[in-house]
């Protein structure tokens, strides 16, 4: 039988290997953003020999950096709104209420998941493209359309996570709420969402990370006007060269908006993936 002790160093060591694989990339990408061009395409060396921040300075001009990030920014964040309002009324609804088709409903939202997002796109192409076609509303190319794809992916999960932790819930909460006057509405609002805070963030997160980093959809559904980062990053690569400096520096910039918001809510995300899932 292993001792503690030599558990603990077992563990240590793992920990170790895991912490030098996760960040060895990191450190790549840090070191060749801030190298010259030249010394990029070369042999690459863990100690740079020069080290520069023009690459931090020339990803602003190379492409429109700003507005692909500002179309990312509108686009993840009024998807998550969207996605966080519709979730907690319909989770709310199959949480509460026993209605006809209610089991149906729920296994309709679980199949979804079942399905590779790529066999979406074809229809959604041809649907945002006819719609276009019969009245005028440009859903193919626009910010809109975007939303309106990302939250076919994101609402199913996230539906389903907030039935779950609604669940966990005491129903108790909502008829002392009604008992003192509240309507459903206000019982909602004023008991179960302030309960259900934990849930409800992680449900945001996983709808701002699923819009934030999608490339597929975003590569066909928007145009030069509307490319969000994802897509725009490609731009850095030009028939005759490629910036890898640059490429390093901006997905760094990029990065740590999301870097921060992830771990300041983190506790919030834990807890919210458990409840909901261990439900």
């Amino acid at each position: 039988m292993a001792s503690p002790r030599s558990f603990v160093w077992t563990r240590r060591i793992v920990l170790t290997l895991l912490s030098v694989f996760t960040l060895t990339p990191v450190y790549v990408m840090l070191s060749s953003s801030l190298k010259p061009l030249q010394d990029v395409q070369g042999v690459f060396h863990w100690i740079p020999s020069g080290l520069t921040v023009r690459p931090y300075i020339d990803i602003w001009h190379t492409i429109p950096l700003a507005s692909y990030f500002l179309n990312s920014v509108i686009v993840s964040v009024t998807a998550t709104v969207c996605s966080v309002v519709v979730a907690v009324f319909a989770a709310y609804a199959v949480s509460r209420y026993r209605f006809p088709g209610r089991r149906l409903f729920t296994v309709t939202v679980l199949s979804t998941q079942m399905i590779p997002g790529i066999l979406f796109l074809l229809p959604l192409f041809l649907i945002f493209v006819n719609i276009g076609n019969s009245t005028g509303i440009a859903l193919y190319g626009s910010r809109g359309g975007l939303i309106l794809t990302y939250l076919t992916f994101s609402l199913p999960f996230s539906i389903w996570m907030l039935v779950g932790y609604f669940d966990s819930i005491p129903r108790d909460l909502d008829e002392a709420a009604l008992t003192d006057g509240c309507g459903p509405l206000g019982a909602l609002f004023r008991v179960v969402v302030p309960a259900a805070v934990p849930g409800i963030v992680a449900v945001a997160v996983y709808a701002f990370m699923t819009a934030w980093g999608e490339v597929l959809f975003a590569s066909v559904m928007t145009n030069d006007a509307t490319r969000t980062l994802a897509v725009g990053l490609q731009g850095y690569s030009t028939q005759t060269d490629v910036y890898w400096n640059q490429i390093m520096a901006a997905s760094l910039v990029v990065s740590v908006p999301v870097v921060a918001g992830f771990l300041l809510l983190q506790r919030y995300l834990v807890v919210g993936l458990t409840a909901g899932a261990v439900k």
